[in-house]
């Protein structure tokens, strides 16, 4: 049963609380605005969905009221005469977190006693947005938290606004992490996430006056500014401190060589303490664990500071070490070494890899008639890393193996390789980590001798099969000898790693055929793919109930744990009753975000319109500037032609630049500029509407892609590992503008080329371009349009007090534009035409849609994870049955 909130109702229910009744303290106004109550219509209704996993009644209202009132009081130690609406959503926290506790201990339990091999993902980054609404889909209370709030007079849905996206992540990578965890859970993994529970996560992006932030040119004034994501200033009620599990973590110092073995000495630690958020399964009473790492500096501040009047000076340096887990690094596909974050790579992999391994040894079979403990550890532990960030973990686990326990090298290398395994997830080369020998040196001085140890030996292997072939061994080695030193991470982590895999079929090719072609040559079987997905709870259930209610009716709602039966669909293909109601859903959706936008931003919004959007970070390679000059192009046309009819478009544009972006802050404020012209053109009216989203992030986007028509994937071919947002759109019923690059390229085949709108170069078609030299002018010359609206740009037309402003830009897309905007230009606007037929056509438009939300079923996270779990990881997923609590060994 899927719970619909009441937001619309007229009347407010009583707020009751030990026995009695009062009228509630404004908890929330409920609006009169006649949009707002369409807007709701959805989650108003009362619809009872068979399927989708065990139907859950009101009977436990009653408790749920009275937890809430409890927690209010004892808890937030509020009654409601003081209460604030924050403080509301805390008290609804608690209780749905009450119901979490039980199953978490049992789970932790039933692996305890079971003892499966456990996965651990290792990641940086796990963007995991809100957390409240997600855990009540997937313990199937939904609709009880939302009727027992509507009794106490309180709108459910105002109090999951309050809570704070944790934006521990920067993009797909941290967003493709969280949803894994979420179907580890849902597919009875024994899984734990480990990562860095940083103080402050992504930046806030605040856009003032058209910028981002301040630009270090003299012509680049920019007064917008990036703000610190205090996420955890309100607390976190879903995490749970572990100091007990407390952990030392050691830099700087040196190395000993002595006949009892090698000793790092001289180190200073930093203590690394736990925070555990459950990761609750779907409806299955499995609860997993996400455990991030907060760093804290030891309190030994060394009795002789107290003579020489350090004291003070000795307690503010414990700042040096809590800065590890402060801030999270806001870049995304863009490598930038500093210590600080070599620190953080080191941090969480030093002190995970402690914590793998007392588990391993606390548990009851493991360690058990074995000559050597460890002999068993790679069938009982598997590793994945997520990226290079977490690479470290390779030579910190011979480290543990070879100096503290005493393996002989060759036996700690072998079970390190069948430990580990590695995801790849850009083949951008400014992306890949490399990191200067001297500081390595410096911080981490027994790891640079192991790495120059596997170095070593790895080579010695490569000279086997090739002998003469010194340019071979250059390429293939893990230290970088042109200019500066530099250990080359991604090599690293093929070399210690057993399986590598890219995260489509298009980017496992190019990662196996050009990136690492040296390293395939030799194993070939090493590299596998695993298309990404998503995970259909939160980016369909929790995102948009409407189609999700839908979709159930017509196929039963087993799919939100099979995405593949939505395959079924196919049938509704030509239902006109069908048609009609999915074409509602995304109306209301579409209501119901024009009146968020309206009142953010102040712009009426023709809902009517296409919604046409392109979210993702800002970057070149995604051509965010491709997008804006065809609307430069739309407003060239209506302005020509006013009279003429013209399919109105609403176009969106989202995401954050990197601090240190340059070329990127400054795409967001041409983009900026051209939006304050369109929209204040009076010719225009609400034939176009250009809208910067500010602070795109997780919360958001569950309001923008389930009212998206048209999904803007048009990275240039050979550049996007995968995307997942394209897989969000096609799900919740967009279709998709794009290249064939990345996920794309599968979306294509599972859907058919000609329900998408396929542009531009394909990877072959982008390799003989440079081959041929790309020459920008050419294309300027022979497309009218591109060359108007580029010489609107340079004139000054969308900056008048500033003509000169966008020069760069003009500059890198003339004579350093590596991503060819120009030369996919024309494809571009030619197919737009075939999008603008074809939206004029409803019926037929929204044949295609349920097309598309028929042919996404590959694209969920389950699918990736089962294949993980057997290709990789050797374990077979299973809807776990847990047991009734006892007491739990295994935290």
């Amino acid at each position: 049963m899927i719970g619909c909130s009441r937001k619309g109702r007229d009347q407010a229910m009583p707020f009751e609380e030990n026995g009695q009744t009062e009228s509630a303290r404004a908890p929330g106004d409920v609006s009169s605005n006649m949009a707002k109550q369409v807007l709701a219509s959805e989650r108003k209704k009362q619809i009872t969905i068979r399927g989708l996993g065990r139907l859950v009644g009101l009977e436990n209202v009653p408790g749920l009221k009275l937890g809430f009132n409890r927690h209010l009081h004892f808890t937030l130690v509020k009654d409601r005469n003081v209460a604030t609406m924050r403080d509301y959503y805390l008290a609804l926290a608690h209780i749905v977190r009450d119901h979490l506790v039980g199953r978490w201990i049992r789970t932790q339990q039933y692996y305890y006693d079971k003892d499966p091999k456990r996965i651990y993902y290792l990641s940086l980054e796990f963007y995991i947005g809100r957390t409240l609404q997600n855990t009540m889909i997937n313990l199937g209370i939904e609709s009880s938290c939302d009727e027992a709030m509507y009794q106490l007079g309180l709108d459910i849905e105002e109090l999951e606004e309050i809570e704070d996206d944790a934006g521990l992540g920067n993009g797909g990578l941290g967003r493709l992490a969280a949803c894994f965890l979420d179907s580890m859970a849902t597919l009875g993994l024994a899984a734990y996430g480990y990562g860095i529970r940083y103080e402050y996560g992504i930046f806030n992006q605040k856009i003032k006056d058209g910028w981002q932030a301040g630009l270090q040119r003299h012509h680049c004034p920019g007064n917008g500014v990036e703000e610190a994501d205090d996420w955890l200033r309100h607390g976190n009620p879903w995490e749970k401190a572990r100091p007990e599990y407390v952990l030392p973590v050691y830099f700087y110092g040196h190395v000993l060589h002595t006949k009892d073995g090698v000793k790092w000495i001289d180190a200073e630690v930093v203590l690394a303490i736990p925070y555990d958020t459950p990761v609750p399964g779907y409806l299955n009473n499995t609860v997993n664990t996400m455990r991030l790492w907060s760093a804290k500096a030891p309190n030994d501040f060394h009795l002789h500071h107290f003579n020489v009047g350090d004291y003070i000076q000795a307690v503010l340096d414990r700042n040096l070490a809590e800065n590890i887990s402060r801030v999270l690094y806001p870049n995304d596909n863009f490598f930038e070494g500093k210590e600080l974050r070599l620190k953080q790579e080191y941090f969480v992999v030093a002190a995970s890899l402690q914590d793998i391994i007392r588990r391993f040894k606390s548990s009851k079979f493991s360690c058990k008639n074995t000559r050597n403990c460890f002999d068993s550890f790679s069938d009982k532990v598997a590793i994945q890393l997520n990226d290079t960030h977490p690479a470290l973990a390779i030579p910190e686990l011979m480290r543990i193996l070879v100096d503290i326990e005493k393996i002989d090298w060759d036996q700690a290398w072998t079970i390190t390789k069948k430990t580990f395994a590695y995801t790849n997830h850009t083949i951008l080369p400014e992306a890949l980590e490399r990191w200067p020998v001297g500081l390595f040196e410096k911080l981490l001085p027994r790891h640079l001798e192991i790495i120059y140890e596997i170095n070593q030996r790895h080579l010695n292997a490569i000279r086997t099969f090739y002998p003469e072939d010194n340019q071979r061994l250059r390429r293939m080695s893990l230290i970088e000898e042109d200019g500066e030193k530099k250990i080359n991470m991604a090599h690293l982590c093929i070399v210690g790693s057993h399986t590598v895999n890219g995260v489509a079929k298009i980017h496992s090719k190019i990662i196996k055929d050009q990136v690492f072609k040296d390293f395939s040559d030799i194993e070939p079987a090493k590299f596998q793919n695993k298309t990404n997905g998503i995970t259909p709870r939160r980016w369909l259930l929790l995102c948009n109930p409407g189609l999700a209610a839908l979709i159930a009716e017509k196929i039963g709602g087993d799919y939100i744990k099979d995405l593949s039966q939505l395959q079924k669909l196919h049938a509704y293909m030509n239902n006109d009753q069908f048609i009609r109601d999915l074409a509602s859903v995304k109306q209301e959706n579409k209501v119901k975000l024009a009146s968020l936008l309206e009142k953010d931003y102040g712009i009426q919004i023709n809902v009517s319109s296409m919604f046409d959007v392109h979210v993702k970070r800002i970057h070149e390679y995604k051509r965010q500037l491709m997008n804006c000059l065809y609307v430069i192009v739309m407003y060239n046309r209506i302005r020509k032609e006013p009279n003429k009819s013209f399919v109105p478009r609403t176009v969106m544009i989202g995401g954050k630049a990197a601090p240190g972006y340059y070329m990127a802050k400054l795409i967001i404020k041409l983009i900026t500029s051209v939006a304050q012209k369109v929209n204040n053109d009076p010719i225009i009216g609400n034939k176009l509407k250009v809208i910067f989203l500010e602070n795109y992030r997780v919360s958001l986007a569950e309001k923008v892609i389930p009212a998206t028509d048209l999904s803007q994937q048009i990275s240039t071919a050979g550049t996007e590992a995968s995307g997942t947002g394209n897989m969000k759109f096609m799900l919740n019923g967009a279709l998709t503008i794009g290249t064939m690059d990345g996920a794309n390229v599968e979306m294509a085949e599972e859907a058919g080329e000609k329900n998408m709108f396929i542009f531009g170069m394909r990877v072959q078609d982008v390799k003989e371009l440079d081959k041929k030299g790309y020459n920008a002018s050419q294309y300027y010359e022979k497309i009218p349009e591109l060359k108007e609206a580029i010489d609107q740009i340079a004139s000054g037309y969308f900056s008048p007090n500033q003509p000169e402003l966008f020069r760069d830009i003009l500059n890198m897309l003339f004579h350093h534009d590596r991503f060819k905007v120009f030369a996919d230009f024309e494809s571009y606007i030619s197919i737009q035409e075939n999008v603008n037929q074809l939206y004029q056509n409803p019926i037929e438009w929204t044949k295609i849609v349920i097309k598309n939300i028929a042919s996404s079923g590959k694209f969920s996270s389950d699918r990736a994870i089962t294949e993980y779990a057997r290709d990789i990881w050797g374990v077979e997923p299973k809807f776990l049955k847990i047991p009734a609590p006892t007491e739990s060994k295994d935290t």
